[in-house]
């Protein structure tokens, strides 16, 4: 019963919130008391959104959809405008309630159906439930409901208060400048108000949520404001609802919500107001005839207009569309960040190295030898010794070079494409400028990604075109034929399946830079650079591979207890379920590292601290660096002016090390996180794991004065 109500409880507030883009609670709260300024709006609004919550929950529709408030919140802007527009009597809420459940059928089926285009709703079901009730209203029986003195009122009524009407009167008649009055009166506008003190409590509340945001609502506020001074559209200025509803709305969507924060999509943002001019005139035109509001439709046809634009392009480009939604600029800005530098697991299919042992790049992407053009990003790879040299003396036959004869392996499995296998492997110092690859393997791993190994030696390919190969396959050996004076290794990446395709740039999954025993992960090595793949420590790789079905019992010193297990959503990516909080931790496992990518839920979890210390892990034990996107989940005002800035430049930086030590009885590993601010460095957490034969035992995590101890329990 209890998470039932929670479960109402959120959706509830999730529905005022995502009015502004939020899924914020508290910001929803505070919604709810603003609307309830107007107590005839806020109440119709509240018994529209309680009907609408329980009509979707009992014909069984998507929970989560539900609890966000997606199908709900249109229903509340009808149910606000309602109790703004018209009297109370009884077909009030008769025909509130037929409105209501008109707007959630529509609100349903344009979801499921702009959402195939991967397109939002917006306000549309409430535009158009609301048009239709106003024109059938305006009939000759007017359907029994009684209308206010005006057909747009914002008004504070009369049965509120009269300690609180004061307060209101007092802030209406400060002598604020004219355009921050008009800014705040605006603001309130969204919810049908006209009252300066709602319009700030709503901006306080929103800002707290979201910089970006607020200064998107302020720029979309000033640049319709200049437009139309100079442009003299509007002479008596432009009303209070359509700059809350329409201008400011689609500079907040288009800037910061719908595209990832940059200064590209501000500019967008900027674009996209007049834009809302030539639609908010020509659609009050023609509405005009009705004797009809134009409401927000200007604001959902331009934002679903520019959205649909950006959506059909080919080449995305740096202006990013927002994949993953958060209901926060800022953690979408801050997860696409860390996405783009990190999670590369879930944007390339991953390579190895088409060799064993320590191999060095005698030529490598836009080489001075043979790498140019359209085949120039490609690498050559060859064998040497101490002295840094590739060959055996006398060094006058393939046979000295110590890369000859060499196994060369598939990169990733696949099936192969095509195979050359007939050539002759050059003398030292000549070269076949007719056959120019050589013996070469093409191997298909993916839709437009192949990978090409040429210069092999004759007769000695052990596949043929159709073959699958597994990752790691011996496929044949190094060589000396085609336009190759000397033996070595030629390894491209193309689109294409032919042999002469051109080359594009993809990095390794994984590799061992041996003069510094760094760890490269989805990186593409230099000229001159010796590499390795990693030795894999397969006690250290079993004790980080969580399969779903794992489930393990932790306790704290703080009393706390926890269980934990391990599953698969629908698209196959794997997490950690917390079953007391509810908290969820998604990682990923492949060959060579553990690392998590998300976290949703309690802070205060535990699951949440391992999170933080097993933030990323080398199976072979060596050690690490990463980064944290920004935690926007923890009210930090010091962190605000970053917020503002991020956009356009980054100045905070938080970052994860460790480091592994093997102990006679088990392994250690040390963790530590940090944040730098204009380059000044401050302590967020020291871990460390005790690891021993049955897996990891405890995790000690400080932070500042506060220890946590985790200990695991095994049945």
């Amino acid at each position: 019963m209890k998470r039932k109500v929670q479960y109402y409880l959120q959706a509830a507030l999730n529905s005022y919130a995502i009015l502004f883009f939020s899924q914020n609670k508290i910001l929803g709260a505070l919604l709810f008391l603003v609307s309830m300024f107007n107590p005839n709006a806020g109440i119709s609004g509240l018994i529209a959104l309680i009907v609408s919550l329980a009509l979707v929950s009992s014909l069984g529709f998507n929970k989560e959809d539900i609890k966000s408030g997606l199908y709900s919140f249109n229903s509340l802007l009808l149910g606000i405008g309602f109790g703004t527009f018209y009297n109370f009597n009884y077909t009030f809420w008769l025909w509130l309630s037929a409105a209501c459940l008109l707007c959630v059928v529509l609100s349903v089926n344009l979801t499921a159906l702009l959402g195939k285009y991967a397109l939002p709703t917006l306000s549309i079901p409430f535009v158009i439930s609301f048009w239709l009730v106003l024109i059938a209203a305006n009939g000759y029986t007017g359907m029994g409901l009684i209308q206010k003195s005006s057909s747009l009122v914002f008004e504070l009524t009369t049965v509120v208060p009269s300690h609180f009407t004061r307060i209101c009167n007092f802030f209406d008649r400060l002598h604020m400048p004219a355009y921050m009055d008009l800014f705040f009166r605006s603001v309130s506008a969204l919810l049908f108000q006209n009252s300066i003190l709602a319009g700030i409590l709503i901006s306080i509340g929103f800002f707290i949520h979201s910089r970006i945001g607020f200064s998107l609502l302020v720029i979309g506020f000033v640049i319709a404001c200049l437009i139309n001074h100079f442009t003299g559209t509007y002479p008596d200025g432009i009303s209070n609802y359509h700059l809350g509803a329409n201008f400011m709305m689609v500079s907040c969507a288009i800037g910061g919500f719908f595209l990832i924060p940059s200064w590209r999509s501000y500019l967008w943002a900027v674009v996209s107001i007049p834009f809302i001019f030539l639609m908010l005139n020509g659609i009050s035109r023609i509405l005009g005839f009705y004797d009809l509001p134009v409401f927000s439709m200007p604001f959902c046809l331009v934002t679903l207009g520019l959205l649909h634009f950006f959506l059909l392009r080919k080449q995305p480009g740096k202006l990013k569309l927002t994949a993953l939604q958060n209901y926060s600029p800022e953690t979408n800005l801050y997860q696409f960040l860390n996405a783009e530098e990190r999670l590369k697991d879930l944007k390339y299919l991953p390579l190895n190295l088409p060799f064993m042992g320590s191999w060095t790049i005698s030529q490598a992407y836009n080489g001075a030898i043979t790498h140019k053009g359209e085949w120039s990003e490609a690498l050559d790879f060859v064998l040497t010794d101490t002295d840094q040299k590739t060959y055996s003396l006398p060094g006058t036959k393939p046979e000295d070079y110590y890369c000859y004869n060499k196994p060369v392996l598939a990169s990733a499995d696949g099936i192969v494409q095509e195979v050359v296998n007939h050539i002759e492997d050059n003398a030292i110092g000549h070269a076949n400028l007719t056959q120019n690859w050589g013996n070469t393997v093409v191997i298909k791993h993916n839709d437009n990604l192949y990978t090409k190994v040429s210069h092999l030696k004759k007769n000695s390919v052990k596949v043929k075109a159709g073959d699958y190969v597994k990752h790691g396959e011996i496929i044949a050996l190094c060589g000396n034929s085609g336009r190759s004076p000397e033996p070595h290794l030629h390894f491209q990446v193309q689109a294409t399946p032919f042999i002469g395709s051109k080359t594009i740039a993809y990095p390794f999954v994984c590799y061992v830079d041996e003069k510094s025993d760094a760890l490269a992960s989805f990186e593409i090595p230099s000229e001159n650079d010796v590499i390795k793949s990693p030795e894999i420590n397969p006690y250290l790789k079993n004790v980080f591979n969580f399969q779903p079905g794992y489930v393990v019992n932790i306790s704290t010193n703080l009393g706390h207890k926890e269980t934990w297990e391990v599953f698969s959503d629908d698209y196959s990516y794997t997490y950690l379920f917390c079953h007391e909080t509810g908290s969820i931790a998604y990682f990923v496992s492949n060959q060579y590292l553990f690392y998590f990518t998300r976290f949703y839920g309690s802070k205060n979890s535990a699951l949440y601290s391992f999170y933080q210390a097993a933030y990323r892990v080398s199976y072979s034990a060596h050690p690490l660096e990463d980064s944290y996107a920004m935690d926007t989940g923890q009210f930090k005002p010091a962190l605000w002016l970053q917020d503002l800035l991020a956009p356009f430049y980054i100045f905070t930086k938080n970052t994860y090390r460790n480091s592994i030590t093997y102990r006679a009885d088990g392994i250690d590993i040390y963790a530590e996180a940090f944040t730098r601010v204009f380059n000044k460095r401050q302590n967020l957490m020291h871990a460390n794991f005790t690891i021993a034969y049955e897996g990891i035992t405890q995790l000690d995590v400080q932070r500042k004065n506060k220890l946590l101890k985790i200990t695991w329990h095994r049945d």
